[in-house]
């Protein structure tokens, strides 16, 4: 399936980076002047202290709030440009006014002043950095261009590291400020006049499309209020998500680690390389700071966006850090008293660590985004931005108290001229094995990363497909079933006539029916934020069997690898029956092992009808001959156990071989899908089972599927709604009892990943939610 890749020009590109200089050069001078508060106008420890975590644990509750706006907004200029523009004007007067402190002030009115102002900075930044960060990310559905569009971005973000070291140098220059805190009083006039200008430039230069008529959660005080709960759900589901948690959990490792001992370099160069004379030291402490930030520009970060293209992202990340690691190693040995100048050359090496860690993690970000969006059908870029930069910002917090800590563990005294031997071995020795271990176990973390450029386009080609069909057409290979034309146009005797009753009397008879057990149900394992493929814990097996055991007798799974194999042993544990199905495709290595896997389980004891394939003809994935052999393979295993396929109910008339060979006809039979009224589906039910039963030439038929979504898209004539998941239900279950037919109706609870297969509907066919809570009660 062809997709088009959106390619951004380079004038978006620059705008976008233009706005990351603001989101850098903010608070990178922020950690320049904040050494005034103490050194200059006698803040004590605690006020410090405050001041630094109040702030950030405001930022962290208003960053989500920010993200559920953002996402939800709709606007003729889109959903981020307007608040981009907000955030920039409010971000820029605050860091103006909260610098306005005055010795004569005294301490105490000079703290709540500077607190109160930096909750309004704060708040600016939020407006600004979360509907920007979003804005980065749904510029291109390409997989390099996104990597092409944040190396950009943090090229030019970069230049406010180089800057911002120079400040020391500026605000200590008796020459053109009598002190640090006139200086820090006019020249925050200039940072934030030219960065709320910078900030700005994505709000002007970046396109958007109209949001106006976005099917958007409504934007009210009620509404806003209202959805915190939905934030709070949206922030868990988000962190579900494995390769989100993955960039998160590396991102933190490698930000705190780093950010916990940036400081220590001046503490090392002062101390260690110049004996404590600050003076000597002269511009060396800035020099670390400004040519790290120099290497990081112009060599690392066009270096990873290169190398990235040729081997991949997390190749890329990983032989990045690697060499970082490398860097720290060397300067334990180019500190060297006395040849100041040594350490430059490590500088290369060491500066790949954060140099590597955005301009990757925000493109493998976007590319989480999509694999979100397939499984949940939404857009969420504001809630995953706002997610990882609280990481992100969470990390500097800590790392604010580990250097604390540490300097006190090493015995460093800031009184001292000279440091003791033991102090400074002991600042070296962390300044070097943090990093490192920090680096290693975020390493370690994103080995299993797997969202691949192979997996990343196929997951763009299909959201594409998606929008290019109309929303009243749903694709899937149950399509397929059209072939056969509705077969009846009337209701069975034992329907129930529905409009004789209240919605609470059919949740009634609804309950009822379940409490007396139904034949079988097909049994969902997979919790919210896990897919096919992820290993299935034995404790949430054996929690959902125990919900859905004392309402059925039989349970039906589907794959016996990964954990699913688990399924029997914890049904037969509740007294089940089972029918348990191999997952047999295209993949033959895995076939083995899916097969293998049954004949063990079987042999065990563990299975009552073994099962080789679901729909496997429906989807093309064999030819009949190989699916055949399968079949034969396992039946000539397991003498005794009946054995049978799973397929459409029309595949058995068309190849009689299928019924040849197997013990007993499975078939899978959905009137939804076929787009029939509710009100002939148990009709059209009862003719596709007889389809199956004529051409079952006297065997035991079984209907292994039926369902009916409750909410999402509609089929022709087909609606899902409640009502009519609970009618489906009652008047199958009342049909197959009194003609004693054996069906497994699916399914157990509702699983998120179905989406990306079935549209939205995929997500609404469980008798209980994806919370496991019963629906209809």
């Amino acid at each position: 399936m062809s997709q088009i890749l959106k390619k951004v020009p380079i004038g978006q590109k620059i705008a976008f980076g233009v706005g990351m200089l603001a989101n850098q050069m903010f608070p990178a001078v922020l950690g320049i002047f904040m050494v005034v508060l103490v050194q200059d106008l006698g803040f004590p420890g605690w006020m410090w202290g405050i001041l630094f975590f109040l702030p950030r644990v405001f930022d962290s509750i208003t960053d989500p709030i920010m993200g559920f706006i953002s996402d939800n907004t709709k606007s003729k200029w889109g959903r981020r440009r307007q608040y981009v523009f907000i955030g920039a004007v409010i971000m820029g007067i605050a860091f103006i006014v909260m610098w306005q402190l005055y010795r004569e002030n005294g301490v105490e009115y000079n703290f709540l002043y500077f607190l109160i102002w930096s909750f309004v900075f704060y708040l600016g930044l939020t407006i600004f950095s979360v509907p920007y960060v979003a804005m980065g990310y749904e510029m291109s559905n390409d997989f390099h261009e996104r990597t092409d569009i944040m190396a950009i971005a943090q090229w030019i973000g970069q230049w406010a590291w180089v800057i911002a070291p120079w400040f020391w140098v500026v605000m200590y220059e008796p020459t053109w400020f009598e002190s640090a805190d006139v200086a820090t009083r006019q020249l925050a006039i200039w940072v934030g006049v030219v960065c709320m200008i910078f900030a700005m430039v994505p709000a002007f230069f970046i396109h958007s499309k109209s949001t106006l008529n976005e099917n958007y959660s409504p934007l009210t005080i009620k509404t806003i209020g209202a959805s915190l709960k939905e934030i709070v759900q949206g922030f868990k589901e988000a962190f579900t998500s494995l390769p989100f948690r993955k960039l998160c959990i590396a991102t933190f490792l490698i930000f705190n680690a780093f950010n916990t001992i940036a400081a220590f370099s001046f503490f090392i160069v002062v101390y260690y390389l110049f004996n404590g004379n600050a003076g000597a030291a002269g511009i060396w402490p800035t020099l670390f700071g400004s040519v790290g930030a120099l290497v990081t520009t112009f060599i690392v970060i066009p270096i990873v966006a290169k190398i990235s293209k040729k081997i991949g992202k997390k190749p890329a990340f990983i032989l990045s850090q690697g060499i970082s690691v490398i860097g720290y190693i060397l300067l334990w040995f180019l500190f060297i008293p006395g040849k100041p100048y040594m350490f430059l050359f490590a500088l290369p090496f060491f500066s790949f660590g954060i140099g590597s860690l955005f301009t990757l993690m925000m493109s493998m970000t976007a590319d989480v985004i999509d694999l979100d969006e397939l499984s949940s059908g939404k857009r969420r870029e504001g809630v995953f931005g706002a997610i990882y930069w609280w990481m992100v910002k969470f990390g500097f917090a800590i790392a604010g108290l580990l250097s604390g800590a540490i300097l006190s563990i090493v015995g460093f005294d800031a009184n001292l001229e000279v440091q003791t031997e033991e102090a400074i071995t002991g600042l070296r020795a962390f300044y070097s094995g943090l990093p490192i271990l920090g680096t290693l176990v975020a390493m370690y973390v994103m080995k299993d990363y797997d969202l691949s450029e192979s997996k990343a386009n196929e997951i763009r080609a299909i959201l594409d497909a998606r929008k290019t069909n109309p929303p009243s057409k749903i694709t899937t290979v149950y399509q397929q079933y059209g072939a056969v034309q509705p077969l009846s146009n009337s209701k069975l005797a034992t329907d129930l006539d529905f409009s004789l009753l209240s919605n609470i009397e059919i949740k009634g008879v609804f309950s009822n029916l379940l409490n007396s057990q139904v034949h079988g149900i097909c049994f969902s394992p997979y919790l919210e934020g896990q897919n096919i493929g992820d290993h299935l814990s034995t404790s949430q097996i054996q929690r959902r069997m125990k919900i859905i055991a004392p309402f059925t007798k039989w349970i039906r799974s589907f794959s016996c690898t990964d954990g699913n194999e688990h399924i029997p042993i914890a049904a037969k544990i509740m007294g089940q029956n089972t029918m348990i199905g191999a997952w047999i495709d295209s993949d033959y290595l895995r076939n083995e092992e899916e097969i293998n896997g049954l004949i063990q389980l079987a042999q065990d004891g563990k299975v009552d009808i073994a099962v080789v394939g679901n729909e496997v003809l429906l989807r093309n994935d064999l030819t009949l001959d190989e699916l055949l052999t399968y079949i034969q393979k396992v039946k000539k295993s397991l003498p005794g156990v009946p054995v049978g396929y799973v397929d459409t109910y029309f595949q058995f008339k068309n190849n009689p071989e299928l019924v040849d060979v197997c013990d007993v006809v499975l078939i899978n039979c959905y009137p939804f899908w076929e787009g029939v009224h509710i009100e002939n589906a148990t009709a059209q039910l009862k003719g596709m089972y007889d389809i199956a039963k004529n051409a079952a030439k006297g065997k035991r038929v079984i209907i292994s599927e039926t369902g009916w979504p409750n909410q999402g898209t509609t089929n022709h004539e087909a609606i899902p709604s409640p009502d009519n998941s609970m009618k489906y239900f009652i008047n199958t279950q009342r049909w197959a009892k009194e003609e004693q037919v054996e069906l497994f109706y699916f399914s157990s609870f509702d699983e998120s990943w179905k989406v990306r297969h079935e549209g939205d509907v995929g997500q609404a066919w469980g008798i209980w939610d994806k919370n496991e809570k019963l629906k209809f009660i």
